[in-house]
């Protein structure tokens, strides 16, 4: 491991983060950023779990009822763009990122109705930066879903990018900032994060006594579909995601049991059937890829960061079901604010400390 550089505020900058995921590499990055000495270790490598999926939609909740949450989902998004051209800037690499918007279909009247709403909301909470807009399905015609009124809702607020193409580079990213990536820990730290996905928040709940949160199973497949410069889909809770390498996700399920974590099944097979008919352009695709792996859900369902409970000099960073990379790189610069500056900038419902709240 690295020399400590000197401590600021009274805190050792050594910081040792358990999960070479998404969240403990964005961790890594914004410290390593700061001049603080960093170690990521894995046993399983580099996205290794979740993180290491093939779907990418990088997507907002609707423009309504608006929470920090979703405030904080913004800015993430409206961050994106420029934290991963730095990242393929530093690394030399591809993330994958782009900014394709989104398309959904929009099923009888009264969704038109409140999609409408929605579109004057978003021109309020989005602050002018994306767009959410009712547009005919003929505007896509090579590139629609099957909508029963002929309309849809385009947003331009929507990412995608590639998950495990993305983490390596981000790896490659903090080595390059001097970071070490190793499979076993070198050394002591002064300062630990445990960013170790439902295993882990598994773990922590018997560590607590407490319910912390578990593993989601999702399967997903890669279709043979070249739509590369496409917006991606949201249909009938598909995503179905074109990729800068000229294939097509389309995932996920959502399975809170499970037996075999990284099978896939005839759940996935229907899945895509389904995919099929709502995007008439993958009909003759074949299919390159399929993948199943299990995402972390805390029991909030949005991210868990923060302190761990009754471990001095740790931290979690955890959860966000769903929604984990569009957040991950602004949740990196929150964590290296805490750990290192002792700034908290925690929208209140990502709190680690209501783990022990009654």
């Amino acid at each position: 491991m690295h020399a400590s550089p000197p401590s600021r505020n009274g805190f050792q900058r050594d910081v040792a983060i358990y999960g070479a995921g998404i969240y403990g590499l964005c961790v890594a990055y914004a410290c390593a950023r700061r001049g603080a000495s960093v170690e990521v270790v894995d046993p399983h490598g580099i996205a290794a779990g979740a993180s290491g999926g093939i779907v990418g939609a990088l997507a907002p909740h609707t423009p309504e009822r608006w929470n920090a949450l979703k405030a904080f989902q913004l800015d993430a998004l409206l961050g994106a763009e420029d934290f991963w051209s730095q990242i393929e800037a530093q690394s030399g690499q591809t993330s994958g990122y782009a900014r394709c918007g989104r398309l959904q279909p929009i099923a009888d009247e009264h969704a038109l109705s409140l999609a409408n709403e929605r579109a004057d909301n978003a021109q309020e909470l989005w602050r002018g930066k994306a767009a959410w807009r009712i547009v005919p399905a003929s505007a896509h015609a090579r590139w629609s879903p099957v909508s029963p009124t002929g309309m849809l809702i385009e947003d331009t607020l929507s990412a995608r990018l590639h998950p495990k193409t993305a983490c390596a580079a981000l790896a490659k990213a903090i080595t390059a900032l001097g970071g070490a990536i190793v499979s076993q820990a070198a050394s002591g730290a002064g300062i630990t994060v445990w960013a170790t996905g439902w295993a882990g928040l598994v773990a922590m709940g018997k560590d607590l006594g407490t319910e912390v949160g578990g593993g989601v199973k999702g399967q997903a497949a890669l279709f043979d579909c070249d739509q590369r410069h496409r917006p991606q889909i949201f249909a009938d809770g598909i995503n179905i995601v074109p990729h800068a390498d000229g294939t097509t996700a389309v995932g996920s399920t959502s399975e809170r049991g499970f037996d075999d974590p990284a099978g896939t099944d005839a759940q996935l097979e229907a899945l895509l059937e389904r995919a099929r008919r709502i995007v008439p352009a993958l009909r003759p695709a074949s299919v390159l890829t399929r993948w199943a792996g299990v995402r972390p859900r805390a029991r909030t369902r949005g991210p868990l960061v923060g302190p761990y409970p009754g471990r001095p000099g740790h931290f979690i960073a955890n959860g966000g079901f769903k929604i984990g990379f569009g957040l991950a790189p602004l949740l990196g610069e929150v964590m290296a604010d805490l750990i290192l500056d002792q700034r908290d900038r925690r929208p209140a419902s990502f709190r680690s400390e209501a783990l022990m709240d009654a």
